[in-house]
């Protein structure tokens, strides 16, 4: 069986500035939102269908206009994701994938660190 993971990245930047639990929260609101706005996607089925066994991985990038490129890259590949773009300040503070098999996506994500 093809193994599926969820991407979310978050910005490095905001995350040694804010609070933990508003960090978590960013990852938290973009992964539901890419669920849900897909979810009726063979692949999000398959991984919501297992919930013991989701992988996400969690990385950051540096700054916002790194989170910028990155989402500009991941359409240009057509690669299905959610920018959350935080109310009311109305600035992107992480991005969410849509549940892929890894080898299908990870060449986008190699160069990035987890999440510190």
């Amino acid at each position: 069986m093809t193994s599926l993971v969820q991407y979310v990245v978050v910005r490095g930047d905001l995350a040694r500035s804010w609070p933990l639990g508003a960090i978590i929260a960013q990852a938290c609101h973009a992964s539901t939102a890419i669920l849900h706005l897909y979810r009726d996607d063979g692949n999000v089925r398959k991984y919501t269908a297992d919930l013991e066994n989701m992988h996400k991985c969690i990385l950051e990038v540096k700054s916002e206009d790194d989170l910028a490129a990155l989402s500009e890259a991941l359409t240009q590949d057509n690669v299905h994701h959610k920018l959350w773009i935080e109310q009311p300040e109305n600035y992107p503070t992480c991005l969410a994938v849509k549940p892929y098999p890894k080898e299908e996506i990870k060449q986008h994500f190699k160069k990035l660190k987890l999440l510190q």
